[in-house]
């Protein structure tokens, strides 16, 4: 582990304190355990990003092959692909 230094302001001080105490963990394990969350979501797409992809993909299978009812019979169309 590398030793660092950081500042905190006095009420998030404060609310570590207390997590410290109730969990019985150190501070700087529960601060080690934010980055960690924070290095894993920060990657992540934002809900406004997943439904502008989501959005983005309506009506994509519209009207294949003159199928008009898709969504609706999709095993169907499956089956005739792929066979079963």
């Amino acid at each position: 582990m590398i030793r660092t230094q950081i500042q905190l302001e006095e009420e998030q001080y404060k609310r570590l304190k207390e997590m410290s105490a109730e969990k019985g963990v150190s501070m700087a394990r529960l601060i080690r355990e934010s980055v960690d969350t924070y290095l894993v979501t920060i990657n992540e797409p934002s809900k406004e990003e997943l439904r502008r992809r989501a959005m983005g993909i309506v009506g994509i299978a519209h009207d294949i092959d003159g199928a008009t009812d898709v969504a609706e019979n999709h095993d169907k169309y499956l089956d005739e692909i792929y066979g079963q």
